[in-house]
């Protein structure tokens, strides 16, 4: 499954957080990140995806409502062991 590369500055009807969280679970999904693994921090992410520190903590925590990551205080954010189905209309 080939995922095109995420760009901050493409138009659309989601917000900028949404679509981040979109590609990240994509990413998930093709197995490019691992189950188990930890995230890059959240300014980390913002500075791969050249988002802003606030835009990557609301897809971390989209993510987490997509029970797709965990969050472990004092560890990071972790891709769950077992990852639910893909939404409805996906």
């Amino acid at each position: 499954m080939t995922i095109q590369d995420f760009d901050p500055d493409v138009r659309g009807s989601q917000y900028v957080y949404q679509r981040l969280a979109d590609h990240i679970e994509a990413r998930v999904r093709a197995r490019q990140i691992e189950s188990g693994s930890r995230l890059p921090a959240e300014r980390e992410l913002a500075h791969e995806y050249r988002v802003s520190v606030g835009t990557a903590r609301r897809a971390t925590k989209e993510l987490r409502e997509r029970r797709l990551v965990i969050t472990v205080p004092a560890k990071g954010n972790f891709v769950t062991s077992s990852i639910p189905e893909p939404r409805q209309g996906e």
